[in-house]
């Protein structure tokens, strides 16, 4: 998994755990009759479902353009082996330069 999928994830599971912990919050404030309180958990309760929808709308977008993008790779090398073979090799070769210049 790339650095970039793995702090993709852990974003997701610290948002989850931020939102399940202002979750545990309201409830315990679900007794309190203040105006001010019911009306505060009211919105946070709304931004915090919009929140979750959007985050739930990211993930699955992010995992089907990744899936879009294995696929269409994959068509790729299947319909032009030799091409990518050549592609990947001039990548190897690129990145072999750079790292010896190092």
């Amino acid at each position: 998994m790339s650095e970039t999928a793995q702090a993709k994830d852990k974003l997701a599971t610290d948002f989850r755990a931020v939102m399940d912990d202002v979750d545990a919050l309201m409830t315990a404030t679900t007794n309190k009759a203040d105006v001010e309180v019911k009306a505060l958990r009211a919105r946070i309760q709304e931004r915090l479902s919009g929140a979750k929808e959007k985050l739930l709308d990211a993930q699955h977008e992010a995992i089907q353009r990744a899936k879009d993008a294995a696929s269409a790779t994959d068509d790729y090398v299947h319909a032009k082996p030799w091409q990518a073979v050549g592609v990947a090799a001039a990548v190897g070769l690129a990145i072999g330069v750079l790292i010896g210049r190092r």
